[in-house]
C-alpha cells in the first residue's frame, strides 16, 4: 500500500519536487518534468523519454550522462500531455533534434504524438520509438502492439550510449530501433499495487498463485498459474523468452531482472541465480546483467526478466558508462593477467581430518546421539511454523526457519562422522560446528557451543554414564551462559536450560536411571518454557519491544524444551548410563 501521500490527485508532482530538490547536482524541474542540470555537448542528440508516475527510477531517475536527457513525468500511471512532452523537448534540444521514446501505450502514443508534430512545426527535427517488449500482450506476428514494460530500460540506455557518443539523430533513432527489436521481456506478478489514497490493490492474485504476463500500470497478467519455486519460475521466464530468439542473433545477451516496487532485492538475487544457471544451459553469455528495480508499478510484488539480444554495436552501447540519480553504470574493468579467480569452496578444500579413535561404548552412544538428532529434527521442522509465529511477535520471527537449518545441516554433518567410524564425542561435535556455521544467529552459536561442550564431556572412550552425562550438561548450560552472558529470569533459552539441565543433575543425584532422570529434566524444562510467558525480556531483539513480548513465552526456550522432551521420548540411553 501506498501510505505516504498529500492529495492523492498530486501524487506525481508532489513527488517529482521532492526528487528533484533531492538530487539538484542531476536533474532541473522544468514544466513537464525534468532535463539534465548540466547540458550536454553543443549539437547532440536530446534523449527525452517519459509516461506516468509510479514507475521509478524509470523515467525521471533516468536523466543523467549516458542516459536520458530529459524526462516527461505524467500523474501516476497516466500518460503527460502533449504540452508537457512539448515543453520537456524544448527545454531538453541542444541543436542536435529529439529523440522521443517511451512505453507503446494509447495515451502515450496520442500525446508524444501530438508534441512531436508541433516540435517539428517550431522546426526542432523529432523522431520516435516506441518501446514494445511484452511478449505476453500480442503475438510476434502483431509485435506492433506489445506493450513496453522493463524493456525501456534497454532501450533508453542504448539510445542515451549512442547519443553520448556523438552519433547523428538518424543513427540515434536506428541506435533505438536495433535495441527495441532485439529486447523481450516477460513478467509475472504476486499481488498487486494500490494506488495512493486507495484501500485495496488494483488487482488481487488468488492465494498460492502468480499472474503471468504482467503489465506496469497496474493492470492484471493474461492468466493465473500455480505459484513456483524460484527454480520452477527462472525455467517458466527463460523458456518464454527463448521462443523470441531473434533468427540473426548470436549468443551473448543483456539481461535486466527487475522487480516491480515489493520484491525484495535478495528474492531477485536468489532468483536470478537459477535465471543465470538456465541462460547458461542455452549456451547464452550473459554482458553485465542487471537486478534490482529499474521500472517498477509502486508498490507492487512482481518481477520481469528482460533480454536484449547482443550485436557488437548494442553491446558497447549496452555496457557504456552512465551515471543518472537511479542508475549508475562504471566502465567494465578489464581482468588483470593472473588476477585471482573466485575462492574454492571452504568445506571442499580442506582435507578431511582423521578421526580420533573411539572404542565401541563410546560407538554406542554416537548412535543413539543420531538418533536423538534425527528426532529433534523431524520435532522442528513439525514446529518451526509456530515456533516462527511466537518469535514475530517481539522479534523477527525467524526462530523456527533457523532451529530447522542448524538441525538439518547438524544430522548431515553426524551422519557423515557416524559413517566413518567416529565415537560420542566426533559425532556431536561434527554436529555442533556445522550447527553453528549454517544456523547463525544468537541460537545458532548458542546451541553449537553448548553441543560443542556437550560433546567434550561425553568424549570418544567410555561409557555415557550417568554421572558423566550430568556432568557434561553442566558444562554445556555453563558455556552457553558464559557466551551468551544471560541468565534465569531474561526471558531466553537459558530459563529452561538452567532448570533442564538442574533437575537432570539432582535425579541422576539420586540414583534415578537415566532416561527417567531425562523425563522429569525435559517436563522441568518445558514448565519453565512455559513461564517465560510472564517475563520481560533483558535481552536480545525482544527487549525494545518488551511490553509487546509479555504474554506470549520465549521461543528459544520452547524449542530447546521441545528438542529435549523429543529426545527423552525416545528413551534411547545406553545401557551402561544406568549403571
Amino acid at each position: 500500500m501506498t501510505r505516504l501521500f498529500g492529495d492523492p490527485d498530486r501524487f506525481g508532482e508532489d513527488s517529482l519536487r521532492g526528487f528533484a530538490a533531492a538530487y539538484p547536482d542531476y536533474v532541473t524541474v522544468v514544466p513537464g518534468g525534468v532535463i539534465r542540470s548540466r547540458a550536454p555537448r553543443d549539437g547532440q542528440v536530446a534523449v527525452v523519454v517519459g509516461g506516468g508516475s509510479g514507475h521509478y527510477p524509470a523515467f525521471s531517475g533516468l536523466v543523467g550522462s549516458g542516459l536520458a536527457t530529459g524526462a516527461v513525468v505524467g500523474n501516476i500511471f497516466t500518460s503527460p500531455s502533449a504540452r508537457q512532452a512539448e515543453s520537456v523537448a524544448r527545454a531538453a534540444d541542444n541543436g542536435g533534434g529529439v529523440l522521443l521514446s517511451f512505453g507503446n501505450y494509447a495515451g502515450d502514443r496520442l500525446n508524444f504524438g501530438m508534441a512531436q508534430q508541433r516540435l517539428r512545426d517550431a522546426g526542432i527535427d523529432t523522431r520516435t520509438v516506441l518501446v514494445t517488449d511484452d511478449v505476453a500482450s500480442a503475438p510476434a506476428d502483431r509485435r506492433h502492439e506489445r506493450r513496453g514494460i522493463a524493456g525501456d530500460f534497454t532501450v533508453f540506455k542504448v539510445a542515451g550510449a549512442a547519443a553520448e557518443e556523438g552519433l547523428d539523430l538518424d543513427g540515434v533513432e536506428r541506435a533505438a530501433r536495433h535495441a527495441n527489436d532485439r529486447t523481450f521481456s516477460f513478467g509475472v506478478a504476486f499481488a498487486g499495487c494500490t494506488m495512493p489514497g486507495a484501500d485495496r490493490p488494483l488487482f488481487e492474485v488468488p492465494e498460492r498463485s502468480m499472474a503471468v504476463g504482467l503489465g506496469i500500470h497496474g493492470e492484471p497478467g493474461v492468466r493465473d498459474e500455480a505459484m513456483a519455486d524460484a527454480a520452477g519460475l527462472a525455467r517458466t521466464l527463460v523458456a518464454r523468452l527463448l521462443e523470441e530468439r531473434p533468427a540473426e542473433a548470436g549468443g551473448r545477451v543483456a539481461a535486466v531482472l527487475n522487480g516491480l516496487g515489493a520484491t525484495k532485492y535478495e528474492e531477485l538475487f536468489l532468483l536470478w541465480g537459477h535465471v543465470q544457471d538456465e541462460l547458461s544451459a542455452a549456451g547464452l553469455t550473459v554482458v553485465r546483467p542487471e537486478v534490482g528495480e529499474l521500472v517498477t508499478s509502486l508498490d507492487m510484488a512482481a518481477c520481469s526478466l528482460t533480454l536484449m539480444w547482443l550485436d557488437e554495436d548494442l553491446e558497447r552501447w549496452w555496457t557504456a558508462p552512465a551515471d543518472a540519480p537511479g542508475y549508475r553504470r562504471t566502465a567494465a574493468v578489464p581482468p588483470v593477467p593472473g588476477q585471482r579467480g573466485p575462492a574454492p569452496d571452504a568445506a571442499a578444500a580442506q582435507p578431511e581430518v582423521p578421526l580420533p579413535p573411539a572404542d565401541q561404548a563410546s560407538r554406542a552412544t554416537a548412535a543413539l546421539l543420531l538418533a536423538g538428532l534425527h528426532a529433534m529434527q523431524q520435532a522442528l521442522h513439525e514446529h518451526a511454523a509456530e515456533l516462527g509465529r511466537i518469535d514475530a511477535v517481539a522479534g523477527d520471527g525467524d526462530h523456527g526457519r533457523g532451529m530447522c537449518k542448524g538441525i538439518d545441516a547438524a544430522v548431515r554433518a553426524a551422519t557423515a562422522v557416524d559413517l566413518r567410524g567416529g565415537g560420542a564425542a566426533s559425532v556431536l561435535t561434527a554436529a555442533a560446528d556445522a550447527w553453528a556455521d549454517e544456523a547463525g544467529g544468537t541460537s545458532g552459536v548458542l546451541w553449537g557451543v553448548g553441543l560443542r561442550a556437550l560433546a567434550d564431556g561425553l568424549g570418544n572412550t567410555g561409557a555415557a554414564t550417568g554421572p558423566r552425562i550430568a556432568a557434561a550438561g553442566r558444562a554445556a548450560a555453563a558455556a552457553v551462559t558464559g557466551l551468551g552472558g544471560a541468565a534465569v529470569g531474561d526471558k531466553t533459552l537459558v530459563d529452561a536450560l538452567v532448570p533442564l539441565v538442574g533437575t537432570l543433575t539432582a535425579e541422576i543425584a539420586a540414583g534415578r536411571p537415566v532416561g527417567q532422570a531425562l523425563a522429569s529434566a525435559a517436563a522441568a524444562a518445558t514448565a519453565a518454557a512455559e513461564d517465560t510467558a510472564r517475563l520481560t525480556p533483558r535481552l536480545g531483539r525482544a527487549r525494545p519491544l518488551a511490553e509487546r513480548s509479555v504474554g506470549t513465552p520465549d521461543a528459544g526456550a520452547l524449542s530447546l524444551a521441545l528438542c529435549a522432551r523429543t529426545v527423552a521420548a525416545l528413551d534411547c540411553v545406553p545401557a551402561a548410563a544406568h549403571e
